[in-house]
């Protein structure tokens, strides 16, 4: 299937997504509420089969913050994104897809460590490279008068 009839066969599984085509892939963006279902779907379904996540990433927009998620089908050799942000910079939150796809165990903890963002239902979600004391420095807005890092 080409971008267009995956975007298509995407908007069937849950309408309330908006799809874009990327310079380099399909980017699907995902209201919190819905991610976990869309993620589920898309492993799941005959049609897609998105066995491997291939990256995950936290960013911090300014506003809002977010999850970024690549997608591969080595079955059908097809990737998508799906993005996902929330206003709620100060209890950041979305649902954990490390039980649909392992390689997110580290990646979530990794997003929790650098930005904050929680991940509801993760097995283990703990800081990863830093103690409580560095705060979360890859946020935009993050100030560290000890270490000397800035913007």
């Amino acid at each position: 299937m080409d971008k267009i009839q995956l975007g298509e066969f995407i908007k069937s599984i849950a309408s309330d997504l908006e799809i874009k085509e990327g310079k380099q892939y399909l980017e699907v963006a995902v209201p919190p509420s819905t991610l976990y279902y869309l993620a589920k779907q898309l492993r799941e379904k005959k049609e897609t089969q998105f066995d491997y996540l291939f990256c995950l990433s936290g960013v911090d927009y300014g506003q809002d913050l977010g999850i970024v998620y690549h997608l591969r089908s080595t079955i059908y050799d097809h990737v998508v994104v799906l993005k996902t942000r929330t206003a709620d910079r100060n209890n950041p939150q979305f649902d954990s897809v490390s039980d649909i796809w392992k390689t997110a165990d580290f990646h979530e903890r990794e997003a929790f460590d650098l930005l904050g963002i929680r991940f509801a239902n993760h097995p283990d979600l703990r800081r990863l490279f830093l103690d409580s004391s560095w705060g979360y420095p890859l946020r935009k807005d993050y100030v560290d008068d000890i270490n000397i890092v800035t913007k």
